[in-house]
């Protein structure tokens, strides 16, 4: 094996030698090479000096340009076998897929656990079988930085649970200096605060552009109630390049939570991609009030920030947003704090279940569709005609369904103040099961 780079770490990554490996593998393969990590994000690409339009095709194109690939490209590349394969794969051209040119997958692994992958373009003849190996040896190298950078930012689950957990004053202002220290150069840079909860394991070994992650203890974390991780969240620091950055890089975040049924409504939605493309679906809070099941792991991501210190309260409206999405999954899988609402306000004013009197009765057991039909009617901004299509009931029928929610609640529904006090409820109760 050839003798390992010399480390560069410059903004908690090694600067230098990902795209030297690249370049090395296309010199040995006689093509140009691109690295993608597991999630399929592009890290980096060789030259390309072909003239031949068919060298970039689409998913190619798009994979350097956005720097990630699509699920469906990421799962047509999978559908070979590369996240099992120990060498090398190939793979053969599909136009109608955007693949013009067959390819070549190395599998980029590390004690045995794939790390990523490196792509280049098939050629006729193609590289032989000495020429592979070598190239495989690069490869094992490219492993063993890429999950050195992920072992790095579990590290500093200790100085990050320090942020997020001190007190205001001077504790707090040691505990991100320390972080500041941890992290070296890319301190000064921008991130993202993720909450995933409840979470019920120890902290995983990488999150694929994570800086650095913990488990928060109950103190701090999302309210839950029952099971061994009730009250325990995953709490995940993102490192990003711009404020562009953060719907891709919140698809490795998505990835954590386990897939449920009717998990269709995407919010910061799901990319792969190989040399390929990808994107970050978005769909605003859906109408209805589909109840939210207890327990269920969801996640939620605050605004980013620059400087460190502002980190706990980005942690806060990271709180904010997974509780949200758990009241609201159409605002999911990964919430963001900007986009949910009326929660953001609800989830700061009220950290326990609001029992009001006037609505107590409304929002029992015995009168949720009293409750869902009042919720929608508010939702649409008080408008008969677009609640009851939303519904998918007569006018009538919710005319006559406001009217018994006036009836249960002593509230008027004309006046302003009491729809305020109802909406608000409504919503409220979403946030505490």
């Amino acid at each position: 094996m050839s003798e390992r780079p010399v480390r560069r770490w410059e903004n908690g990554r090694v600067k230098g030698d990902y795209q030297d490996l690249v370049d090395e593998i296309s010199a040995l393969l006689g093509a140009p090479a691109t690295l993608e990590n597991r999630d399929f994000r592009l890290i980096a690409f060789g030259a390309h000096d072909s003239d031949d339009d068919l060298a970039m095709d689409p998913v190619r194109t798009r994979s350097i340009l956005t720097r990630q690939s699509t699920a469906a490209v990421r799962s047509w590349f999978e559908g070979f076998g590369i996240a099992r394969a120990t060498g090398p794969v190939r793979i053969p051209a599909a136009p109608d897929a955007g693949v013009f040119r067959g390819r070549i997958c190395l599998p980029v692994r590390y004690r045995g656990i794939v790390q990523g992958y490196v792509w280049l373009l098939d050629q006729d003849p193609g590289p032989g079988p000495e020429a592979l190996a070598a190239a495989m040896e690069v490869a094992e190298r490219v492993g063993t930085l890429l999950a050195e950078e992920a072992k790095a930012g579990a590290d500093l689950s200790r100085e990050f649970l320090a942020v997020l957990t001190a007190g205001r004053g001077w504790q707090r202002d040691m505990t991100v200096a320390a972080l500041r220290v941890a992290l070296g150069p890319g301190g000064d840079g921008l991130h993202a605060v993720v909450c995933v909860a409840p979470w019920p394991g120890e902290t995983p070994g990488a999150v694929p552009g994570a800086a650095a992650v913990c488990v928060v203890p109950r103190a701090t974390a999302p309210d839950d109630d029952g099971g061994p991780e009730a009250g325990r969240a995953l709490a995940v620091l993102l490192r990003l390049r711009s404020a562009d950055a953060l719907a891709p890089a919140l698809t490795a975040v998505a990835r954590l939570l386990p897939r449920t049924p009717g998990d269709g409504q995407n919010g910061a939605g799901s990319a792969g991609g190989t040399g390929g493309t990808g994107g970050v679906g978005g769909a605003g809070p859906a109408r209805g009030t589909a109840a939210a099941a207890p327990h269920v792991m969801t996640a939620g991501v605050g605004d980013p920030v620059r400087a460190l210190a502002d980190l706990h309260g980005a942690w806060d409206q990271a709180v904010a947003a997974a509780r949200a999405a758990t009241a609201r999954p159409g605002l999911g899988p990964v919430a963001q704090w900007s986009r949910i609402g009326p929660y953001r306000l609800l989830a700061a004013l009220a950290p326990d279940a609001v029992d009001d009197p006037s609505t107590r009765v409304l929002l029992g057991p015995a009168h949720r569709e009293l409750a869902r039909t009042a919720e929608v009617f508010l939702d649409c901004a008080g408008q008969a005609g677009r609640a009851a299509a939303a519904l998918g009931i007569h006018r009538q029928t919710l005319y006559y369904r406001l009217s018994r929610v006036e009836q249960l609640t002593g509230l008027d529904l004309g006046e302003g103040e009491d729809r305020l006090l109802l909406h608000m409820a409504l919503k409220a109760s979403r946030l505490h099961g």
